[in-house]
């Protein structure tokens, strides 16, 4: 009886994990919209540089200077700040310091303000 009450347990613990496994949260979509998006500037993140600082963000410009694979310094032409580019992202061609993007990420204020970009658009 006992082991029949482990084997439930068990069974009730690990099937609802096994059922949630793998990337069910990322949504592929084909949609390429070309209209008006709400971005903000590197001047408007930098006044809240709180270390609790955590925002979704959508900033234009150039990546300027390569820190290591995935660290870059980003500007919008009158501020800069570091990003770190998802190594999921992959460009269909190279870019440059003059290759204009729109970046979308997460702002997270602190010592080294930075943006961690899940995606990445040429513009």
């Amino acid at each position: 009886m006992k082991n029949t009450v482990i084997a439930i347990a068990t069974a009730a613990i690990i099937l609802p994990a096994a059922a949630f496994a793998g990337d069910h949260n990322k949504i592929e979509t084909t949609l390429n919209y070309s209209g008006p998006v709400e971005t903000v500037t590197i001047a408007e993140l930098l006044n809240d540089t709180s270390l609790f600082t955590e925002k979704k963000a959508i900033v234009e410009g150039t990546l300027i200077k390569q820190i290591n694979a995935d660290t870059f310094i980003f500007s919008d032409g009158t501020k800069e700040i570091q990003v770190e580019i998802d190594d999921d992202i992959s460009m269909p061609s190279a870019i440059n310091a003059t290759t204009r993007l729109r970046l979308y990420g997460e702002y997270e204020g602190g010592n080294t303000p930075e943006i961690e970009v899940d995606r990445i658009l040429i513009l």
